[in-house]
Order: structure tokens, then C-alpha cells, then sequence
């Protein structure tokens, strides 16, 4: 009787090994020198001085030449103790509320009438970003003639028959820090709506067409469409302005008003200013700093908390 013998089936051949991934071959030693120059200049420039920003805020320094020495937290402790630091504090909220919502909302409507190309919307971005080309010395002379007794602003009330509000805008304590922050929004409305006109151009236009035939206004396509569409967009100019707001516009008011009339004008980044190179008391002026340095930081993460997308 024949059996049949059945023969044991072949194994199956091994998987080749996997090829390493396009990236993965460039990572490692050569990635990291690189990336070194990089390293170095954030460490030198940018985490250098904010650390000497804490460290001499712990410090008696009063002068450039004088001997120093170690202060610990009395530097903390004048500034808190300081009513020109608190008076100094509400300017600056006033400023931030009043500037930055101000500037971004009408920034982004010129932005969004940028981006519907209107007829010589060229020349039109043209103009609307020339106030960034303009120095700080330069946009101070021209608010200075707009806001002196004699000058263009009280010539057109009078000459429209509104002689009784004439006013010493820039000398008058209610209305010098106002002018102030209406050179800050004139001078940030222009840069941020060429930003916002770039970013809208993207937006494809079968979104606005399918808009206008559902029969959608401007106002209601501006709004509603196009900008939760450019959200995230919005989310980092507010940072930017709120950051440029903060940290650096002490140069108008050091040019406008110099902090007065008395202290009227004086914010946080123009006291820090005048402690450390008009009063040469640079520990009080660091420890005012690293509190500016706080309130912008925890700002800055406020305002990405707030704008960041909620898929």
C-alpha cells in the first residue's frame, strides 16, 4: 500500500529590513552643530540680558561708575512701596485696554477692504503702511504740531465754529497721556492691516462667493467668515501689539510729554527708563523691569489662551 508523504511547506520569507526614514539619517551630531550659531545667539542676546535683567535687580547701583552692591528684595520692596510704580501701572492698563482693541479692530476691517481690491488698492497699501516707514522722532514732530496750542488740531475746531474746545492737549494732565496712545494706534494701524490684507488674500475665494450668493453683506462676511478663518492669524498681532505696546512705547512719551504734565503721562516702560538713565537708580529700575517682564509674560499667555482654536 502507497502512503504519500506530505512535505513540510517552505517558511516564509523574511521582511526586509526597513529603510530608514528620509529625515531620520540627517538627524544627530550634524543637526546639532547646525543649529549651534543659533543656540549661541538666543543664549548671548536673549536669555543673557533677561537674566541680567533679575540679577541687578537685586543690586544697589546707583550710577554706572558707583561701587555695587547687594540689596536683596529692597529693590522689590521700593518699587511695590512706590506710588509713581502703581500710578505708572494704571497708565499702562489704560494704554494696553484702549490701544491694542482699538488698533487690531480697525486694523483688521482695513485689512479685510485691502483684500477685496478695491480699484488702486496697490498705491492704497502703499500709503496705509508708510506710518511704519516713519521714525519715532519724526511721527512725535508731527503729533507735536497736531497737538500744541497753536496747532492743526485746534485750527480746525476753530475753524469749524468749535473754538470753545480748543485745548493744551499735550499740557493738560486729562489729555497728554491720551495723546500719547493716539500715536500709538495711528503708527501700529497701518503695519497690522498690511499683515491682516497678506493673510486674507490667502483665504480661498470660493468661500466668499459661496457667501455673497447666500446674500451676506461685507460687514457679516468680515465678521462671520473671514475672521474666525484667520483666528489664530489675529491671536499673534494682538500678542505683537500688546508686547510693542508694553515694552516700548516709553519713546513717545519720552518725545511727547516726558512723563508729565507731573506724572500724568509716566508708564511702566517710561519709568523704567527714567529710574535707570535720568535718576541712575539701576536697581530700581531692573526690579520695575522683571515686574514688566511678569505682566508681559502672563499677558502674552492670556492673550494665546484666549485666541487659540477651539477644534
Amino acid at each position: 500500500m502507497a502512503t504519500t508523504t506530505m512535505s513540510a511547506s517552505p517558511a516564509p520569507p523574511a521582511p526586509p529590513p526597513k529603510a530608514p526614514r528620509r529625515g531620520a539619517a540627517r538627524r544627530g551630531p550634524r543637526t546639532t552643530v547646525m543649529a549651534l550659531p543659533a543656540l549661541i545667539w538666543y543664549t548671548v542676546f536673549m536669555i543673557g540680558p533677561i537674566g541680567a535683567i533679575f540679577v541687578i535687580s537685586v543690586l544697589d547701583w546707583p550710577g554706572m561708575l558707583a561701587r555695587v552692591g547687594f540689596a536683596g528684595l529692597d529693590n522689590y520692596r521700593a518699587v511695590l512701596g512706590d506710588q509713581l510704580f502703581w500710578d505708572a501701572t494704571r497708565n499702562s492698563a489704560v494704554q494696553l485696554a484702549v490701544a491694542v482693541p482699538t488698533m487690531v479692530a480697525a486694523a483688521f476691517m482695513l485689512g479685510y477692504f485691502l483684500s477685496t481690491k478695491p480699484r488702486g488698492h496697490r498705491v492704497l497699501r502703499v500709503v496705509v503702511f508708510t506710518p511704519a516707514l516713519i521714525s519715532a522722532s519724526a511721527k512725535a514732530m508731527i503729533f507735536w504740531g497736531m497737538f500744541a496750542p497753536n496747532g492743526m488740531l485746534n485750527k480746525v475746531l476753530a475753524g469749524v465754529g468749535l473754538g470753545s474746545l480748543q485745548h493744551a492737549w499735550i499740557a493738560d494732565t486729562g489729555t497728554a497721556f491720551g495723546c500719547v496712545i493716539a500715536v500709538d494706534i495711528w503708527a501700529g494701524i497701518g503695519y497690522t492691516a498690511t499683515l491682516y490684507a497678506a493673510r486674507l488674500d490667502a483665504l480661498p475665494d470660493s468661500v466668499h462667493e459661496a457667501a455673497e450668493l447666500d446674500g451676506a453683506g461685507h460687514w457679516r462676511r468680515m465678521w462671520r467668515i473671514a475672521f474666525p478663518m484667520v483666528r489664530d492669524y489675529v491671536g499673534v498681532t494682538v500678542m505683537l501689539q500688546f508686547l510693542w505696546t508694553l515694552f516700548t512705547s516709553a519713546q513717545n512719551v519720552l518725545l511727547l510729554t516726558q512723563g508729565g504734565p507731573g506724572n500724568s503721562s509716566t508708564n511702566l516702560s517710561f519709568l523704567v527708563y527714567q529710574k535707570a538713565f535720568v535718576q541712575s537708580d539701576l536697581g530700581y529700575s531692573q526690579a520695575a523691569g522683571v515686574l514688566l517682564f511678569c505682566l508681559g509674560l502672563a499677558g502674552m499667555l492670556l492673550i494665546r489662551r484666549a485666541f487659540r482654536p477651539a477644534y
